[in-house]
C-alpha cells in the first residue's frame, strides 16, 4: 500500500473509532437522544473529515518531503476513510430500538476494528503484538470512559 494511503487508512480509521465512539457515548450519557447521537455522528463524519484531512495536508505539507501528489492522496484518503469509518456507527443506532444497546454494539465494534488494525501494525512492524494492542485499546477506552463520565455530568447538571 502507497504511504500516503496508509497514512490517511491510519489515521482515519483510529479518529473516526475513537472520536466517533466518545460523541457517541458522551452524548448518550447526557442526552439518551437517539437523534442527538445520529446528529452526532453525521457532524463527525462530515466536519471532523474534512478537520483531519486539512490537519494532514498541513503537516505533510509542513515536512516540505513529500510531492503534491502524495499530499493529495493523504488529504483525500484521510477524509475517504474518517467519513466511512464514522458513518458505520450510524448502523447500530438505526438498527437497534434501544440507544443503550446500540452504543455497547458500537463500542464492540470500534473496539475490533481498532483491534484488528493494531494487530496488523504490529504485524508489520514485528513487534509485540499484545502491548501494542493493549496501548491503542487502552486509550481508546479511555476516551470512552471519560466522555461517558463528562455526559453523565453535564446530564445532570444541566437538566
Amino acid at each position: 500500500m502507497k504511504e500516503s494511503l496508509k497514512t490517511g487508512l491510519s489515521f482515519g480509521l483510529t479518529s473516526g473509532v475513537i472520536t466517533t465512539l466518545g460523541l457517541m457515548v458522551g452524548l448518550h450519557a447526557g442526552t439518551h437522544s437517539k437523534n442527538a447521537v445520529i446528529g452526532g455522528i453525521l457532524t463527525i463524519a462530515i466536519a471532523d473529515a474534512f478537520s483531519d484531512a486539512l490537519g494532514i495536508h498541513i503537516s505533510e505539507e509542513a515536512e516540505n518531503k513529500h510531492t503534491t501528489k502524495e499530499i493529495w492522496s493523504s488529504t483525500v484518503s484521510t477524509w475517504l476513510f474518517k467519513l466511512v469509518f464514522a458513518l458505520t456507527f450510524v448502523l447500530p443506532v438505526l438498527l437497534f430500538q434501544q440507544l443503550g444497546t446500540a452504543i455497547i454494539v458500537s463500542v464492540i465494534w470500534g473496539l475490533t476494528l481498532l483491534g484488528i488494525f493494531s494487530f496488523q501494525i504490529a504485524k508489520e512492524q514485528k513487534t509485540k503484538i499484545w502491548s501494542v494492542l493493549a496501548e491503542h485499546l487502552v486509550i481508546a477506552l479511555i476516551v470512552v470512559t471519560m466522555t461517558h463520565y463528562v455526559g453523565d455530568w453535564i446530564g445532570s447538571t444541566f437538566r
